[in-house]
């Protein structure tokens, strides 16, 4: 069995070598104790047992675990960049031991290194077990749901490091390529973002990759179809268009499906 304290506190020591004074490295520690958090509530949302709870709770707790190394290298989020937080995760968890410092029993690898890889991919690879996909899932969806959170109250500057001007931001153009995935019900791939609106686009987009019932309800119960879209002021009339017909799709995909 699973000891969550034991895996809890292994995660607070391995903090010790990053600067819990950086924004950056913060938001991520917030976000790794929220996705624990989803994580837990699709769980139970979903029946599951408290083998494959615990499990959730500890994928949770190690999804992110590459982020930091990336933000103490690259001050930055961007995975297009040259470094993949979920590879560097995998990397540091199996290819160093580390895992068998926050979980005794081997029986879980596979799935803790299926779900961490495939967190953060356009789609989940093919060949994985029932059971990792059902974890691949879960991690997939809970990281979703905490970054509306962190779309709703992170500064902008922290959201995007390396690419914000709030000068321009408000005037961009949603791009083609990520206006049509959005009318499409589909998640937007990173290669087709284009600018900082893009990427804001794109995290709205997120609501159409998730996978559970109890996630989509999570979503549209708390307004984040509304909340996000109406965070940015829009002073380019096509993108006010393109953003209210990516309103009314978003929020009719989750009345269609939840």
């Amino acid at each position: 069995m699973i000891d969550f304290k034991k895996a809890l506190q292994v995660f607070k020591n391995y903090l010790n070598d990053y600067d819990l004074e950086d924004g950056n490295i913060m938001l991520k520690v917030k976000h790794t104790y929220e996705v624990v958090n989803k994580s837990e509530y699709i769980a139970k949302g979903l029946g599951l047992d408290e083998e494959n709870t615990e499990l959730a709770k500890l994928i949770g707790l190690l999804h992110d675990i590459g982020r930091f190394e990336q933000v103490k290298q690259t001050n930055d989020f961007l995975d297009d960049q040259g470094f993949d937080h979920a590879d560097f995760g995998v990397e540091v968890l199996f290819d160093k031991n580390m895992i068998r410092d926050f979980v005794d029993d081997s029986k879980y690898d596979d799935i803790i290194r299926k779900a961490i890889y495939n967190h953060n991919k356009y789609e989940i690879e093919d060949g994985v077990t029932e059971q990792e996909l059902l974890h691949c899932k879960i991690i997939r969806d809970a990281d979703k749901l905490d970054n509306f959170r962190v779309k709703e109250v992170e500064r902008f500057e922290n959201i995007f490091p390396s690419l914000y001007n709030a000068e321009t931001m408000s005037y961009e153009v949603v791009s083609d390529k990520v206006y049509e995935a959005c009318m499409n019900c589909q998640c937007v791939k990173i290669e087709d973002r284009e600018n900082q609106l893009d990427f804001w686009v794109s995290y709205i987009a997120f609501l159409f990759g998730l996978y559970f019932d109890v996630s989509r309800r999570f979503v549209r119960e708390r307004g984040y179809v509304d909340i996000l879209v109406d965070r940015i002021t829009y002073k380019n009339d096509e993108t006010k268009v393109r953003m209210e017909e990516i309103r009314k799709c978003a929020k009719e995909f989750l009345e269609r499906c939840s």
